[in-house]
Order: structure tokens, then sequence, then C-alpha cells
């Protein structure tokens, strides 16, 4: 069944409180609004310069209806995704959008997550009424960047209303501060890279050059920096296109009906869930290792408490915020709860911000969960983040013992590398995430080698971290019986050792290297991860979290964690 023009005189005689959803066309929209944001995703991933989103696909699409409210994504990175919706609210407090405008942020206090990702947000208005940047002036793909530079003007009196919004994020391999890859070891935010507020990047179609030279003066690889915001901007466009299709086809009546629709659909099907969990409050503990400047362990503690239909997720008692690059911020504990609740759904729900309309989040200000500045944060993003769904994940096993799976790797392995090419003699920079072990779950073993969890990324692939770096891949292979032991077990993590053929700045941003990943039901625990340097013929144990200088030849292998298993033995 085809959804009904909205020319229809007995549609258009309903209100939204009389008008009951069709389940078909409710099916029909929320794939449309899905296919919106993942073609959004490929037009980023096929346009960008740098491996990270190319290869990686470090990246994620939005699409929101006219108030801001998440109704559809891709199936991208979920740590972005469940974030987004600060982000939009960010940029429409700061900024009033016209036809033809973008905005662009990164500030972790201002709707970011941590500066290397960097996001982009635009109104979708009518077509009669709404400005574009027009199409590239050249095939040239390494002029895609130049053609943004003649852009469409907005037409004199526009005062379309907005329709929806759009928004993308990735995460750019550099964005300035102390280390390359800005990923480092740091005490303030300031060390971190350069740091944007909600502020214009186009405006009325024309490209804010001003802006665009501002962050290139900032970071280590311009040129690559320049093709990936382009990529984000192109993607825009996309989006934007896509949404007028769809309401040139049904009518914006009937479009934006069912994006309402969807998010109630959403919000039900959590409800329901929520109801099916027994009453009770379930508390949790877990740890990071550390913050990378001292050694002290790092609690997060979290009570969710189950009434009714509703849910309340209180993480008070967790550790206050710290000196290191670890803090959390709101935006990713509320991604965390996202992400982990909408995991419990038995069904294919569509990823609405209906998922947290029945859930109460309580993340104390000044906290490891909810910083404040100027706390460095880059690698509350992508460790703390780990840990929130590990806590969360331990404490609804309580409720759910035979749902919720052992805790898989809980880390990401966060790689930077940066120097001078000694091909090229230009500089370079690289960043990675590295997989491991997942938790095994109630009647299976956990998954060898794969992301879980906050990140779903790919690997490099050899061939091209080796053609596009100064680097040799000596091994890259399974980590046998790194996987926790158990009637189902936990799976193995990865073995990743990497040559530098040039003298070059390494940092690692990981977690897991002292706690390990833990087993469930009488399960054990997956083995920690660890870092060796090779200079020479000598072999050092490396921490965590660190940055060092290697020499061309030195190795750095990565032996990232096994998850835990589930079960006795």
């Amino acid at each position: 069944m085809r959804p009904s023009n909205h020319r229809s005189s007995k549609r258009r005689a309903l209100t939204d409180q009389d008008r009951q959803p069709d389940p078909v066309e409710l099916e029909i929209f929320k794939a449309l609004y899905t296919s919106v944001a993942e073609e959004m995703g490929v037009v980023l991933r096929r346009t960008a310069f740098s491996p990270n989103i190319k290869e990686r696909r470090d990246y994620s699409c939005a699409v929101f209806d006219r108030h801001g409210r998440l109704i559809a994504q891709g199936d991208h990175m979920p740590v972005h995704l469940g974030s987004m919706p600060l982000s939009v609210k960010a940029a429409l407090e700061a900024v009033a959008l016209q036809p033809g405008d973008i905005v662009i942020l990164n500030d972790p206090y201002a709707g970011g997550t941590h500066l290397p990702d960097v996001t982009m947000v635009s109104a979708v208005f009518g077509r009669e009424r709404r400005a574009t940047l027009r199409p590239s002036a050249t095939q040239n793909r390494q002029r895609l960047s130049s053609s943004l530079r003649t852009a469409a003007s907005l037409p004199a009196g526009s005062s379309a209303p907005v329709l929806f919004y759009v928004a993308n994020r990735a995460h750019h391999s550099d964005i300035g501060g102390a280390t390359p890859g800005s990923m480092g070891a740091s005490s303030e935010i300031f060390q971190e890279g350069i740091r944007i507020p909600p502020v214009h990047i186009a405006r009325g179609g024309q490209l804010e050059h001003d802006v665009l030279n501002l962050i290139l003066q900032n970071v280590r690889l311009p040129d690559e920096r320049e093709g990936d915001l382009t990529a984000q901007i192109g993607a825009m466009r996309v989006g934007q296109a896509r949404l007028l299709e769809i309401v040139e086809r049904y009518g914006f009546d009937t479009a934006d009906f069912y994006a309402d629709q969807l998010i109630a659909y959403t919000a039900r099907l959590m409800r329901h869930t929520i109801a099916n969990i027994p009453d009770g409050d379930y508390s949790a503990q877990d740890v990071l290792d550390d913050d990378g400047l001292t050694t002290q362990p790092i609690p997060i503690r979290v009570t969710i408490s189950i009434r009714g239909d509703h849910a309340t997720v209180d993480f008070t008692g967790s550790a206050p915020q710290v000196r290191g690059a670890v803090n959390a911020v709101e935006a990713i504990t509320v991604s965390v709860v996202y992400y982990v609740f909408r995991c419990l759904i038995d069904t294919d729900v569509p990823a609405s911000a209906g998922i947290l309309e029945p859930i109460q989040i309580i993340a104390p200000a000044g906290t490891i969960v909810n910083a404040r500045p100027p706390a460095p944060v880059a690698g509350g993003n992508v460790e703390t983040s780990q840990r929130i769904a590990d806590v969360l994940f331990k404490a609804l096993s309580q409720a759910m013992p035979n749902k919720i799976p052992a805790a898989s790797q809980g880390t990401m392995n966060n790689l930077s590398v940066g120097g001078v090419d000694h091909r090229t003699g230009k500089l370079f920079a690289y960043y990675e995430t590295i997989a491991g072990g997942m938790g095994a779950r109630p009647g299976r073993d956990g998954l060898h080698a794969i992301h879980t969890h906050m990140t779903n990324s790919l690997n490099t692939p050899t061939e091209a971290l080796e053609y596009a770096y100064p680097f040799r891949v000596r091994r890259y292979a399974i980590r046998r019986h790194s996987g926790g032991r158990g009637r189902w077990r936990g799976g193995d993590g990865i073995v990743r050792e990497i040559e530098y053929l040039t003298d070059a700045r390494v940092s690692l941003l990981s977690d897991r290297r002292v706690s390990a990943p833990y087993g469930l039901h009488g399960g054990g625990d997956g083995k920690p991860g660890r870092a060796i340097h090779y200079h020479h013929r000598r072999a050092r144990r490396l921490t965590g979290k660190f940055t060092i200088d290697v020499q061309a030849g030195d190795r750095i292998r990565i032996e990232t964690p096994g998850g835990g298993g589930f079960g006795p033995a």
C-alpha cells in the first residue's frame, strides 16, 4: 500500500488527533527516513579524503523533524547517534537557520562529544523558496572543495517554514592540539584541539571562508580536513534533496504526521519493554583503569530503577571529573543510555527520540559522566562511553539474567600516529580504533575481533594503511585464548603490530589494561589488553594511555582485551 497523496480532501479534513496511522504506511515512512540517513552516509564515505572516514566509516547521519526531534538515523556509530540530538538542540539555540545555512560545531560543552567529532546541522525548507549550494563545478574529486566557493544566493524575501533538519558527524583524523590525531593524554580541553562553538560554515548558500580558513589554520592536514568537511557538506545537500522528494511525493502533512507517529511508536515499544522488566532497583559498579595522569581507578556507579513502564537511570556516586582525558560530557552519557535501552527491544525499532521518552537520566554535574569545562574529554567519547555501557548492562543483568551478555572488551584502543612522511616530506596524521572480543551471550559464544557497543567502525585494511602512511603491518591476528572461559566463551581480541618507517609520535588512549572485562553467572573474565614498544632488540611494556616518540624501525604491538565468559565452565 502506498501512502495517500496530500491532496486528498478526506485526509486534509482529519486532524492529527483524529487520524490513525496505517501500519503499512508507518513502515514505509520508517524505511524512507532511514534511507535518507543511509544515503547521506554513503555520500559522506565516498567523497571523504581520510581513511578514517572512507575505510573505517567513522561517521554518522540523522534526520530530525521540524521540532528538532530525532526521527531516523543510519546504522552508523552508536556513540554519535544518541548524542546528536543535543548537537542539533545547541545549533538551533545558538543560530537562527535560514535557507542555505549550515552550522558547524564540535565543542563538547555546546552539544558536541569530543573535539575530533565535527558535526554539521542544517534545516530543510520548501523547494520553491530554499537556497542550496550549487553542484560541483568540476569532476575532479581533488578540487571538490573549491566548487563550494561558487554558491547560490538566497532569494530576496524568502521566509519558508522549516520542514526537517538534517545532521551528520564525522571523526576527523586530526583537529589540532598538542598531539597528532588529537587523542593524546591531556589535562585540559585546550590541549586537545580547536574548539568550535555552533557557527555558520555556510550562509545563504555561500561558504563562510573565514570560518573554514580559521579551522584549516589550526590542524595538521588542512587539505585532508577541507576534503572531509566538504564531504560532510555534500552529504547535507543530499539529505535535504531526498527529504524534499518525500514531501513532493506524499505531501508535507502526511510526511510530518508519520514522522510524529514514528516517535510515538518507538516510545510505545520502549514502554512495553520496560514494563516487562521486574520492578526494582538494580545497582552496579565498574571502573576505568586510570585517567592517564595517575594510577587511581575511576569508579562509575549506576542504579536503574524500574517502576511500571518507566525507568530512572541514576549515576549518583560516580567519581568526580578527573584531570586526565577520560571525562564524559552529558551528551555521551545520554547516548549510552539510549543505546543500551534500545538493545533491550526485541523487534527492529525505529531509531527515534521515542527511545528516551520513558527514561529519566540523572548524571550529576562535575562527575566523570557529566564533566564541566575545562576538563579534557577526548577519551570520554571512546573509553568512558564503553565503561558506562558495561555498568548499565551489569545492572540490568540482575533483572534480566537470560538476556544480558557478559562484558565485551570495553575499550576502543585508540591509536594515533603523526610525523613527517619520508616518502613525500609532508606531515601525516593517522587515527584508528582496534577491535577486540565480544562478551559471551546466553546460549552463544562471543564473537572474535569485533567492535562492540558504542562503536561499530571497520578496521583499516592493511593495504590501505601501508599505501597511505609510512607504516608496515608486521602482524594482524586473533589473540587466541584471550576470551573468558565459561559454558559459553568470550570472544578473542586482536594482535596488531605496526612498524614505523619514519620517526613519529604515537599515542594510545585505551582501557581494560588493569581491570578485566567481566564474566557473568560464573563465567570467567576476559584477558586485559596490553601494549609493547620494540626498540631495536629491547621490548618495553607500556601503559594503557601514553604518548611516546618512536624512531624509524620501531614497532608498537597492541593486544586487545577478550570478552567475558557466560555461565560456569
